[in-house]
């Protein structure tokens, strides 16, 4: 499991979309990224589906994952 409490792009708020990691300032889980990404989009189709999602932090979070992969 990815502790996403150390990457600077997301946030978790209880009671906001069930406590879901969520990218900053929106109610978009960062879940939906790596769905996406599974299904074939790329990251500018993603952006432009979900445009309160900043790239820095779709970039932190595709970066942060890599690094705790890399961990394991």
């Amino acid at each position: 499991m990815i502790d996403w409490s150390q990457c600077q792009g997301v946030e978790r708020t209880p009671g906001k979309v069930s406590g879901a990691w969520l990218f900053k300032g929106t109610r978009v889980p960062v879940k939906a990224l790596f769905e996406n990404l599974e299904g074939g989009a790329t990251i500018d189709e993603f952006l432009e589906w979900f445009p309160g999602v900043e790239r820095g932090d779709a970039e932190a979070v595709l970066e942060h994952a890599q690094r705790s992969l890399e961990k394991v």
